[in-house]
């Protein structure tokens, strides 16, 4: 029996006044922009929102990710974070010398992956975005990460993600549940996206998910799993699989660490884990436990595992970590149910009727 999560959770209920304070507010909120009290800005180009109604990982770099390979070839791509954790404020656009700690892990990420597009990051992304496209003025879609809950934009296409472990439908404002939008924002977006989907999900499923959801006609509901690459060593790039002879140290700052360690239990002999919160900002002492915690492993086949978006933090450290065998798994969204092409089709082509009816 999981004590911690009874205890959290038995805490959780606790705060529900906050959590419906704090709902009333976002209620308040969204009333007044859809009165038009509180005023939303419209750009002359096309903007594409991830985003989604809960705290926690559903899968948003991801998808940034899948959006920027799909398009960089075809258009002139730039995304628009806000930076989370960063050690900077204000409008950054990412260069050759930029460093996770001014923009952020994730928008690192976007730019180590992307070198051509342009990564820029803003709290406030109505100023960020004018600025943007005075450094970028070729630019000619922008993606808005982690932006669905920042109306004071109005982008063309939202895509909205919701786990399917923790449905938006099924969960409650915080700080009793994880929601930090209410479910009716749902209304919004133009695409839905259940992540992180077991791969073998039935039509059933879909279908009864499809009816929990209950979108509005004209919405489109699309599933996602999770898929996993071949982890590359985080300095030297060599690859190597995980074996079922395998002792992992798995090192993970991230929102929903859950998926990974059930890969683990599924595809390496034993893992141990160092848990750090998300967007945690790895500090030498980290990386000295890591060393002491690596050489107590006692198997043969053993090295150290962690995600892309850690590794762009522990990089700062690529002189200690050349010698040492810490791999990065890389993880992307797979569509099911042959979904992927009508979801890209959606997507180009509200790009293409976008400057059509210019």
């Amino acid at each position: 029996m999981n004590f911690n999560g009874i205890f959290l959770k038995s805490f959780r209920v606790l705060l529900l006044p906050f959590a419906l304070l704090y709902g009333l507010v976002v209620k308040i909120r969204n009333y007044l922009y859809d009165k038009n009290i509180l005023k939303s800005a419209s750009f002359n180009l096309p903007l594409i929102c991830v985003g989604n109604l809960s705290v926690g990982g559903t899968g948003k770099s991801p998808m940034v990710e899948y959006l920027a390979n799909l398009l960089h070839q075809q258009y002139q791509v730039a995304t628009l974070s806000r930076g989370y954790k960063r050690k900077t404020k204000g409008y950054i656009l990412a260069n050759e010398q930029t460093t996770a700690i001014e923009i952020g892990d994730e928008p690192m990420q976007f730019h180590n992956k992307f070198p051509g597009i342009a990564v820029a990051v803003g709290e406030e992304r109505i100023v960020a975005i004018p600025q943007l496209l005075h450094d970028r003025p070729q630019t000619q879609v922008i993606i808005l990460d982690d932006a669905f809950q920042h109306r004071a934009i109005t982008p063309g296409l939202n895509i909205l993600l919701t786990d399917y472990n923790n449905l938006f439908t099924k969960d409650f404002f915080l700080p009793t549940g994880d929601l930090r939008d209410q479910r009716s924002s749902c209304k919004r977006a133009q695409l839905v996206v259940v992540t992180k989907c077991p791969p073998g999900l039935t039509n059933e499923e879909k279908l009864s998910i499809a009816d929990e959801l209950n979108l509005l006609p004209g919405q489109q509901l699309f599933f996602t799993t999770i898929e996993y690459g071949v982890p590359y060593h985080i300095t030297g790039g060599q690859v190597r699989y995980i074996t079922s002879l395998d002792e992992v140290l798995l090192v993970c700052g991230i929102a929903n660490p859950a998926p990974l360690k059930q890969y683990l239990q599924e595809h390496a002999h034993t893992y141990d884990q160092l848990d750090y919160s998300d967007h945690h900002i790895f500090t030498i002492d980290d990386l000295k436990e890591m060393q002491k915690r690596y050489l107590a492993m006692a198997a043969a086949q053993k090295y150290i595992l962690t995600t892309e978006k850690d590794a762009v933090r522990l990089l700062k450290f690529s002189q200690q970590l050349e010698q040492l065998p810490l791999y990065v798994l890389p993880v992307k969204h797979k569509f099911l149910f042959n979904g992927a092409e009508k979801f890209n089709s959606v997507v180009t082509s509200f790009i293409n009727t976008f400057y059509q009816a210019v």
